[in-house]
């Protein structure tokens, strides 16, 4: 028997991640609601930028990402030395575990944390831990209690996804105060352009405050830019002198950087944005909400049906939608077998997803 490479110890145990569905019943065409894009799309500012972009693709990006890190750095008040970017927040978070754990170390997460989180830590040979969450909220009193001297991360989605939920920015400095100089709190808020709470804050000021805490962000939500691959992270000169040390000369091509400079700088567009999800999210739980459906309040771009626990299942009901074209997101690999989130959309979209609902809830042959 032929022998062939083995990977190291522990790469055979990561569950690959998998995404959602993309493909409706035979011969529908897809309405995906499945992966939280952009309902509204990019901006034409970026498109444009893009287009123009096409006629120098035999050049090399600037390894920096100059341009875009300014961006960044002159719409949210920070110093583009302390920005680094990456091929959307997946890489960086990878950089980071990359960076921060080796074999013996753990790394924790919330229960219904991003399944990347577990991911990078084990790719990493550390030791992923969970802990548990309340009413699908994470717990700082659950995340201290993991806390020993193998840790060295905290991995925190705020807000979290597929949940939707937050953490006040109270908690969010409560868990900081009360981890250990050297344990790196990363704040995860790919979906901070969409929270209307008053008492959240993204997690710039913290990092600001603090050296052992990071913040990552990304252009693949409201900023519709997914297809290009977009991240970045704000922290101390130190942690990002580290990350840079070890990403890609070259790990953010040029179009992104083009692209995600004019889409940042578009205000008007992120504004549209966020008030397309301010009328519809709250529409679209209430209408779901009436018909009897469970919906986890959320923040974000998109929303968590349970269904009840007789014969009107997720996996019916995800069927009822596919059958007609429209695509959700199964959640089991979270931990909800019997729920499917849902990317707000377009207004028509919203509106068929309710109306394929209140059948498939009336419907007395299932």
């Amino acid at each position: 028997m032929n022998k062939h490479p083995e990977p190291v110890t522990g790469v055979l145990d990561i569950d690959a991640y998998v995404p959602g569905k993309s493909a409706a019943s035979d011969g529908v065409k897809p309405v995906k609601l499945s992966s939280n894009e952009s309902p509204l799309g990019p901006s034409q500012k970026a498109i444009d930028s893009l287009n123009r972009k096409a006629r120098d693709l035999q050049e090399y990006p600037d390894p920096t990402a100059g341009a875009l890190r300014r961006a960044i750095a002159r719409v949210h008040g920070l110093n583009p030395e302390n920005i680094v970017c990456g091929s959307g927040s997946d890489e960086l978070l990878s950089l980071i575990a990359n960076a921060y754990l080796t074999s013996g170390d753990e790394a924790i997460y919330s229960e219904f944390g991003f399944l990347m989180y577990p991911i990078v830590i084990k790719a990493s040979g550390a030791l992923p831990v969970v802990a548990k969450e309340t009413d699908c909220i994470a717990n700082v009193d659950a995340i201290l209690a993991c806390i020993n001297q193998r840790t060295k991360i905290v991995f925190l989605a705020n807000p979290n996804n597929p949940t939707g939920s937050y953490l006040p920015i109270e908690e969010v400095r409560r868990l900081h105060a009360s981890l250990p100089s050297d344990v790196l709190l990363v704040i995860d808020a790919a979906y901070a352009e969409y929270v209307q709470r008053n008492n959240y804050e993204s997690g710039i000021e913290l990092v600001s405050e603090n050296s052992n805490v990071i913040m990552t962000r990304t252009f693949s939500k409201i900023h519709g830019l997914a297809a290009l691959r977009i991240g970045w992270a704000y922290a101390s000169g130190h942690i990002i002198d580290v990350l840079n040390r070890i990403r890609g000369p070259f790990n953010v091509n040029a179009a992104a950087i083009i692209a995600g400079e004019a889409a940042i700088l578009d205000r008007s567009h992120v504004e549209a944005s966020i008030a397309h999800n301010n009328k519809w999210l709250p529409w679209v739980s209430d209408e779901l909400t009436k018909i009897g459906l469970m919906i986890t309040p959320s923040v974000g771009n998109f929303i968590l049906i349970h269904f009840p626990n007789d014969n009107r299942t997720a996996a019916k009901a995800d069927a009822a939608l596919s059958n007609q074209g429209y695509i959700l997101r199964a959640v089991a690999g979270y931990g909800f077998p019997n729920a499917l989130r849902m990317t707000i959309g377009k207004e028509s979209e919203n509106i068929a997803v309710v109306k394929i609902l209140t059948k498939f809830m009336k419907d007395d042959q299932l």
